[in-house]
């Protein structure tokens, strides 16, 4: 029998084991102390090199926009995975050039001196079918890429060059897979196992999509996890000794990049058979706009950048037909939506934008909220939704919170906070990460390698066939 090298992480729970050459013990066991010693120090240099067990698990909060990697591993119980240019998240977007590949911040990097190589928004247009207004509505904000039917499945494909074409599934399969090199390179092991975050309005075509692409990766998905439950997850793991048998009903306001959801959550400890008395959180109501979010602000933004530079008659091109100028119209737009949620007026500008004439002119904040003023009346719609869905009123929620990067716009938390009736909306959640970190945790406690401690969810699902049906599926996790 082969000795067996036992090692454990208390902090985890985890232990795992490493088998040395049967001939090296042996001998160990023969020999004179001092020969001993020396074959111990060369068992233990055995022991180094064998390859380790692989045990880390991670998540990815697959946002429209953005995507946010967490790992957990022995020694490390949660913590974001950085990028290769050290950031806390990063965008979900591929380049293909010729026999290159480019991700994140270097395919965005691409996009504005070629953007028909690089796609990127693919959430919206997962397991849709050609005719899909959203599919319409995709290749209108994204006029470089050629789309076509696909006529076997009915859904869409990119019709990269004569010989190349990928579905959106391909493209995100080839993200995810970027997404496991990342959380690889942090973790220092190989993963495989992966709780991804998907939307609460997914339908079952669009989780396929993203188990599809996740396949293509080589992850296995231990779970599709609601992002709207990650988020509540995540909450409720960090204020365990909070939660009490008087229930606390919290309503999550998480407006991304792409879409807007409400979600009413109420925590309180309940007894059970298997663990005693544990804490639980019961998602209650959701409500949700698929296509409200930071995006659609940008290109408004964008579009008025555009009109402005042709009102200055610095050229008599549109630069509307330009596709690269208007990239560098968008790109230059997002950073402005983000100066402005801080200023109230920022200069615009951007060198040779087009046919080497430089750009510049002043966006004021009151100009921003103008140009957005019909996205901001949609601003309380989840929350209404979410109310009816749960049967209850806004006096009976104790809190708001705020969740996602484009609820930090101003107008967006006036609007919000005159809806809801409350004296102020809670930001003590982190607004970019939560979801990513109740993900990982939900992996952890999936994962046969890690142990942790019990926090019961009771999750819902949406009745796609009546938009305002809602129902509730008991789903006791025990986490």
């Amino acid at each position: 029998m082969l000795p067996v090298f036992v090692q454990s992480c208390h902090r985890c729970h985890v232990t795992f084991s490493l088998h040395a050459v049967d001939p090296v013990f042996v001998s160990f066991l023969q020999v004179t102390m001092r020969e001993r010693l020396s074959l111990w120090a060369v068992f233990c240099l055995l022991v180094a090199f064998l390859p380790s067990q692989t045990v880390a698990v991670m998540s990815v909060d697959l946002g429209s926009e953005w995507m946010k990697i967490a790992i957990v591993k022995p020694g490390v119980p949660m913590e974001i995975a950085l990028n290769k240019e050290s950031r806390r998240k990063t965008p979900v977007a591929v380049c293909l050039k010729e026999n290159e590949r480019l991700f994140g911040d270097s395919a965005l990097g691409v996009a504005v001196k070629n953007p028909k190589v690089v796609y990127r928004f693919l959430q919206s247009i997962l397991g849709k079918t050609a005719d899909n207004p959203q599919v319409a509505q995709y290749q209108k904000h994204f006029p470089e890429h050629q789309m076509q039917r696909d006529e076997k499945r009915g859904t869409v494909f990119f019709k990269f060059s004569e010989e190349l074409q990928y579905t959106p599934e391909e493209l995100l399969g080839m993200i995810l897979n970027y997404s496991r090199g990342l959380a690889q390179d942090f973790a220092e092991q190989l993963i495989k196992d992966a709780v991804i975050t998907v939307p609460a309005y997914f339908n079952q075509a669009e989780r396929r999509a993203v188990l599809q692409a996740a396949h293509i990766a080589g992850l296995k998905v231990l779970q599709l996890i609601n992002d709207n439950t990650a988020v509540a997850l995540n909450y409720g793991v960090f204020r365990r000794k909070d939660i009490n048998s008087t229930a606390q009903n919290i309503m999550f306001y998480d407006m991304g990049s792409g879409s807007t959801t409400a979600t009413i959550v109420t925590y309180q400890t309940v007894k059970t058979k298997e663990s005693g008395t544990q804490p639980q959180l019961q998602i209650r109501g959701v409500g949700f706009d698929r296509t409200l979010g930071g995006f659609e602000m940008e290109l408004r933004l964008r579009d008025h950048l555009a009109k402005l530079f042709n009102e200055q008659k610095k050229s008599k091109k549109d630069v509307r037909e330009n596709l690269r100028a208007m990239a560098k119209l968008l790109k230059e737009a997002q950073r402005l939506k983000t100066v402005l949620s801080a200023n109230a007026e920022h200069m615009a500008q951007i060198e040779g934008l087009m046919d080497d004439i430089d750009f510049k002119a002043k966006v004021t904040r009151s100009e921003f909220e103008a140009l957005c003023e019909d996205l901001f009346d949609r601003v309380p719609g989840p929350v209404k939704e979410a109310l009816a869905a749960a049967e209850m009123t806004m006096d009976e929620i104790d809190q708001v919170i705020l969740v996602g990067g484009s609820t930090r716009v101003p107008r967006v938390q006036d609007v919000l906070l005159k809806a809801v009736g409350k004296e102020e909306l809670s930001k003590n959640i982190n607004a970019d990460e939560a979801a990513a970190m109740g993900a990982v945790y939900q992996a952890a406690a999936l994962s046969k390698a890690f142990k942790v401690k019990p926090f019961l969810v009771r999750d819902a699902a949406i009745l796609f066939f009546s938009r305002i049906r809602f129902v509730l599926i008991t789903i006791n996790l025990h986490v």
